[in-house]
């Protein structure tokens, strides 16, 4: 059983190398942003999924890694994917879609809710290529309200080749 790349996996290409990131979040209302900074390989496996390994700092302190995978189901016509990371126990399962321009991918995940330990919420992680070298995640969480809150801005720059 082969599957056939289709366009949506050829979108995924456009990740693939090596990358540098800075993350800014708020860690409390109304406190200053903190900024974060680290490394993300990005490779291909196949044609069909791309693995995102990152390397950085964290909120709280202390060093991370953390690993996505993503790919399209031709099936379920839609993208898939996982993420997990050295700090936590849960492997959060992404579904998610592609909006008209083709510019910003929307992958949505349930885990543990990080405002209430022991409850599970939902997230919403947005992937939006800025241009070929440029490109923005913002993770958010459902709050009780009904609203999208946008958790942190991650910044990737491509690194030049030497």
């Amino acid at each position: 059983m082969k599957t056939e790349p289709q366009k949506e996996h050829a979108w995924l290409q456009q990740l693939v190398g090596e990358w540098v990131y800075e993350t800014e979040c708020s860690m409390e209302p109304g406190k200053p942003a903190e900024r974060f900074s680290g490394v993300e390989t990005v490779r291909p496996l196949g044609d069909l999924w791309v693995l995102c390994e990152g390397r950085g700092q964290m909120p709280g302190g202390g060093e991370a890694t953390t690993l996505m995978t993503l790919g399209y189901d031709t099936a379920k016509k839609q993208y898939v994917g996982t993420w997990v990371g050295s700090m936590m126990a849960h492997l959060w399962i992404y579904e998610g879609s592609m909006d008209a321009g083709e510019r910003v991918l929307t992958l949505s995940a349930e885990g543990p809710n990080c405002m209430e330990e022991g409850k599970m919420g939902k997230y919403r992680d947005v992937i939006e290529i800025k241009d070929r070298d440029h490109r923005l995640l913002t993770p958010h969480m459902l709050g009780d309200d009904g609203e999208w809150r946008p958790m942190m801005t991650v910044t990737y720059r491509r690194k030049k080749e030497k």
